[in-house]
């Protein structure tokens, strides 16, 4: 034992071992994979720009430059399009001749991205590129030639129909020919696939039809299957007469090839051109290879069974109108075969890939199947074939079925009950991504399955359904797969329109709420929070409402663990998407603002995000007090707290809130404004329209003054020669009898008052009656004074004579100036009448200003207790703005500024004020003046009244003067006679 420990040989290599190690860690390494001379070779100018670059190392560069220039192609082509194909392509054509595979490979690809993102223009550069395409298309490597036969294939849709005649067509021709290659042939192929929509029906079928049918019976089976799937462009291009006529028998000839991909190239042709066949075509043609399919076929022939199962559906579903009884039982029964393809009938699995595909597909036409076999035969047709598939071995089949089962369950309708097992083994499946595939549409699926209608069965098969879904949850939150959780959590939100609320509140909302407390996942814990929110609005009873919320606030919003208590607040961003406004801010607004005290700054953070939307949920005036509560919570953030994170957070929501409140403020304004101005146009209008009004006024007046002056200067013109003529009557009858009986001269004088009456009645009617009767009593007594004193008076004659003649001139002057004057005052009646029309309008006027003014004042108090209570809460915002000394001056600044905006709105509103009071009391000036004014036309009517009487007393005395002048000249007539 101890010999073997203290062996030499031990002693000598383990020490020479850990030597050469050591002399592998101290050899010297290398610092760089190239040479200085490599490194010269590969540096380039920085002076120059991309297009000289390219140039420059496409012409000296190694070939990894090159390749590199050349990937770089499509950007070069983006930035400098038209210097890229004068400089650069022609280098990259050059660079390809001769070059390797990977230079190849990287032209190719560069080209077809230019193509294919459309990045240069179709006439000016597809042209250029095509030369390039058509030149290396025959590459003698295979990956390199069908490279380029996929950049010829994208720029044959840019180019126009003359250049693929002439550049494509006729090389196509040559090269279709049986001398050359037979990779020239297939390209030929699937370049005639691919032209023929470009050009019509007859040129397809007078140049391409001819080149279409040498190719079908190519010698080689790849040419002839190549050609077989190209078909189908080339049928649709021809149209249906000249597919039924000259392809269809080429298709048929095809479908009995002794190859069998020839023969599967064909059946898929067939199928996908059936929408073009008649209903005879479909009979004799189409109905008896597919039988002859599914007869001839075998598990030999994998491949076709392959195709023929995923073409089933199309094909049942295509000839139902015209199969017999017997022909559709045959397929079904052929479906049934092709369900349990691969599977030995102990039930143990063969292996093989192809069988797992067969009945992929058969699950992927499960429902086109449902439909052909009709639902009421589906327990007796398909069920068996369904259930198979649905516990199938193989994880791939159970996911296609999972995949397909909504759309089976919506097919059978009242017979959803029948697939109820299968529903459970699903759900209850090991494999994960089978629950994967069966929850995209398990909304769809669990309406299915719930619906009542005429399903009563399901009543007793609740517990089994709900035990499925509560252990598929607990599964897959027990693995890793998260997204799988989530999308679960998505769906099951369903649950709240489907279930009863007391099943749901019993069996689902507990687990929820579990999850929402104790997961570790952000995105599962937010779409529980959602499912939870969701549950709690569709609950119908107000007890398990109330206690749902309990529990939310006492063991989230009020929980000892802050992420709890952060969890509460992702579940208040939900319920502001979920619950109405008015629900949200009386269940979770006051929970979440008593967050504003939480000691865990993270908590402050995420409620200072989450502001914004819960000062959007807030409608004034309804959630005062909400909005107070929020600003004071805002206020205590902005002067407590200490955390930056938290502080930039408020300020910029304080900064915000100040912009809608100045907006709010610019809005008030702005509507103010409007309002003044539609008052300022009423009041334009209204001064219009009075205008209008006092101008039409004074129009009709002038008219009728007019009419009237016309009027009353014609009566009193008549009036007057009338007169003058009765008075020269009157003197020469008076002469006359005084010369034969002076003793009857009172007789004589009694009739001269009566013409004077008629005379001054036509002057003035009102005030000429009073006049005259006064001149009758004066003149009698008058004249019989005259007459008694004559014989005692006869010295006196001459010299009394005289000064009455002059105070007679005189009396006739004053007389005149007395008209004029009383024409004067009855133009200043007229004036006067204006001027009463003027002030009625006017205090019209004032009381239409009243009324405004009455209303402005309204505003204006309303304005006033707004703007007291702005400023109590000014003042309560300055008072807590001082706690902070930081903050307190910006604060105070703006309350100042904002101060000071309302006191010159209030100040420009008083100036309006003063402006319609002063307007008023300009106004009232004018309505004095005009009282003043009719104290004036008052007082020359009294005038007027007066001398009228003074001047019917002077008429009198005149009268009476030549009265006395005649009797005195009588008397010295007689004295001398």
């Amino acid at each position: 034992m101890f010999s073997s420990r203290m062996n030499p040989s031990s002693l000598l290599f383990g020490p020479l071992e850990e030597l050469q190690e050591l002399a592998f860690i101290e050899r010297p390494i290398r610092r760089s994979l190239k040479t200085a001379e490599e490194i010269d070779q590969l540096t380039v100018d920085e002076d120059l720009n991309d297009i000289e670059r390219a140039v420059y190392l496409l012409s000296v560069g190694q070939e990894v430059q090159r390749a590199s220039v050349i990937s770089n192609l499509p950007s070069l082509v983006r930035q400098n399009p038209a210097e890229t194909f004068r400089r650069v392509v022609p280098k990259v054509r050059e660079v390809l001749n001769g070059a390797g595979a990977e230079i190849q490979l990287a032209a190719a690809g560069s080209f077809l991205t230019i193509l294919q993102d459309d990045i240069i223009l179709i006439h000016t550069h597809t042209y250029s590129i095509l030369k390039t395409v058509l030149l290396h298309l025959n590459h003698r490597d295979t990956m390199v030639s069908n490279a380029w036969l996929e950049t010829l294939l994208s720029a044959i849709n840019a180019l126009p129909k003359e250049t693929i005649k002439q550049e494509v067509l006729n090389p196509l021709l040559y090269q279709s020919q049986l001398s050359h290659s037979l990779q020239a042939r297939l390209a030929s192929c699937r370049i005639l696939g691919k032209v023929a929509c470009k050009f019509d029906s007859q040129i397809v079928k007078k140049e391409l039809l001819p080149l279409v049918r040498s190719l079908c019976q190519d010698v080689e089976f790849e040419v002839r299957s190549c050609m077989c799937r190209q078909l189908e462009s080339i049928a649709r291009a021809t149209g249906v007469d000249d597919t039924r006529t000259d392809l269809l028998p080429e298709l048929v000839e095809l479908a009995d090839d002794e190859e069998s991909s020839v023969r599967l190239a064909a059946f898929d042709t067939i199928i996908n051109l059936m929408e073009m066949m008649d209903g005879d075509d479909r009979l004799h043609v189409v109905v008896p290879l597919v039988m002859t399919v599914c007869e001839v076929s075998s598990q030999a022939d994998e491949a076709l069974l392959a195709s023929l199962s995923f073409q089933f559906g199309k094909l049942c579903s295509g000839l139902a109108g015209s199969l017999s009884d017997e022909q559709k039982s045959r397929l079904l029964q052929k479906f049934k075969v092709l369900c349990v393809s691969g599977l030995q009938t102990e039930g143990n699995q063969t292996d093989g890939t192809e069988s797992a595909l067969i009945r992929c597909n058969c699950c992927y036409n499960l429902p086109a199947m449902v439909v052909f076999s009709e639902s009421a035969h589906f327990l007796a047709e398909l069920y068996p074939s369904f259930s198979s598939l649905c516990c199938d071995p193989e994880v791939s089949v159970r996911r296609s079925a999972a995949a397909s089962f909504h759309q089976v369950v919506k097919l059978l309708g009242s017979n959803v009950h029948l697939v109820h097992k299968e529903f459970l083994a699903l759900l209850q499946d090991d494999a994960l991504e089978v629950l994967d595939a069966l929850m995209n549409h398990l909304e769809d699926t669990l309406e299915a399955v719930l619906s009542r209608g005429e399903n009563l069965t399901l009543d007793n098969k609740f517990p089994e359904l709900l035990s499925a879904l509560l252990l598929a949850e607990q599964k897959v939150g027990c693995s890793l797969r998260w997204r799988l959780h989530e999308k679960l959590l998505q769906r099951y939100s369903c649950l709240a329109r489907l279930l009863p609320g007391e099943l749901l509140h019993q069996s689902f909302s507990p687990r929820i709420f579990i999850i929402l407390t104790t997961n570790k996942v952000l995105p599962v814990q937010k779409e529980a929070a959602r499912t939870f929110c969701t549950f709690l609005r569709y609950n119908r009873k107000q007890e398990q409402r109330q206690e749902m919320m309990e529990r939310l606030i006492q063991d989230l919003a009020q929980g000892r663990s802050y992420w709890n208590r952060l969890r509460f607040l992702d579940v208040c961003e939900t319920a502001t998407e979920v619950f109405s406004r008015k629900y949200f801010n009386k269940h979770f607004l006051i929970p979440a603002l008593e967050l504003v005290h939480d000691p865990v700054a993270n908590v402050r953070y995420k409620l200072c995000q989450l502001l914004p939307r819960l000062r959007s949920s807030l409608r004034l005036p309804a959630d005062k007090q909400l909005l107070q509560q929020l600003d004071f919570c805002v206020q205590k953030l902005l002067c407590r707290e200490k955390d930056k994170d938290v502080v930039a957070t408020i300020r910029k929501f304080h900064k915000r809130q100040e912009r809608d409140l100045l907006d709010q403020k610019k809005e008030k304004e702005e509507t103010l404004l409007l309002e003044m101005e539609q008052l300022e146009r009423q009041q334009t209008e209204g001064k219009l329209n009075s205008e209008k009004h006092t101008e039409r006024k004074r129009r009709d007046s002038k008219t009728s003054l007019s009419a009237t002056k016309s009027m009353s200067v014609s009566s009193s013109g008549a009036t007057l020669s009338s007169s003058g003529k009765e008075m020269r009557k009157a003197k020469l009858s008076r002469s006359r009898s005084l010369s034969s009986q002076p003793t009857t001269s009172k007789s004589t004088n009694s009739d001269r008052p009566l013409k004077l009456k008629e005379l001054s009645s036509t002057s003035g009617p009102g005030k000429s009656s009073m006049i005259s009767s006064k001149d009758d009593s004066l003149r009698t007594a008058h004249f019989t004074m005259a007459t008694q004193s004559t014989p005692s008076m006869p010295v006196l004659i001459r010299s009394n004579t005289t000064s009455l003649l002059d105070r007679a001139s005189t009396l006739d002057h004053r007389s005149s100036t007395m008209e004029h004057k009383t024409s004067t005052l009855d133009q200043r009646d007229h004036r006067t009448i204006t001027l009463d029309h003027r002030t009625s309008n006017m205090d019209h006027r004032n009381n239409m200003m009243e009324q405004r003014t009455g209303t402005m004042d309204h505003r204006t108090s309303t304005l006033d207790h707004r703007t007291s209570t702005l400023d109590q809460r000014d003042h309560r915002t300055s008072t807590l703005d001082q706690r902070d000394l930081r903050t307190s001056t910006l604060d105070q600044r703006d309350h100042r500024t904002s101060t000071l905006d309302q006191r010159d709105l209030r100040t420009s509103t008083l100036d309006q004020r003063d402006l319609r009071t002063n307007t008023l009391d300009h106004r009232d000036h004018r309505t004095s003046t005009l009282d003043q004014r009719d104290h004036r036309t008052s007082t020359l009517d009294q005038r007027s009244k007066t001398m009228d009487r003074g001047c019917g007393v002077k008429d009198n005395q005149s009268r009476k003067l030549s009265i006395n002048r005649k009797s005195n000249s009588f008397s010295v007539q007689s004295g001398r006679d």
